[in-house]
């Protein structure tokens, strides 16, 4: 009798050790999956990020392209304005040679 005591104690035993090791392992597991949503929250937060920030920089390179564009155009108009004035005084000492 004694001896079916002790294993029923050993057997109880080992059951408290046996659910507080499930408790401590659903725990981590809640743990491990509040730790994986607030993962891919910040995944799609930052892929939000990068696609803003890509079309940032879209814009941003097709404005600076629009801007190369005006000055290359005003460029060409200051040096042809400046050709425009070379031109007019070669004729305007031309025209007064034959005078």
């Amino acid at each position: 009798m004694a001896e079916e005591n002790k294993i029923l104690t050993l057997f109880t035993t080992r059951m408290r050790q046996l659910i507080l090791q499930y408790k401590e392992v659903k725990e981590k597991n809640q743990e491990l999956l509040n730790a994986m949503e607030s993962k891919d929250r910040e995944i799609a937060w930052l892929k939000k990020k990068l696609e803003q920030s890509q079309n940032d920089y879209n814009s941003l390179k097709m404005a600076r392209l629009v801007e190369v564009t005006d000055g290359d155009i005003e460029k060409s108009k200051r040096r042809l304005s400046n050709l425009i004035r070379e031109v007019n005084k070669c004729i305007t000492m031309l025209g007064g040679k034959e005078d």
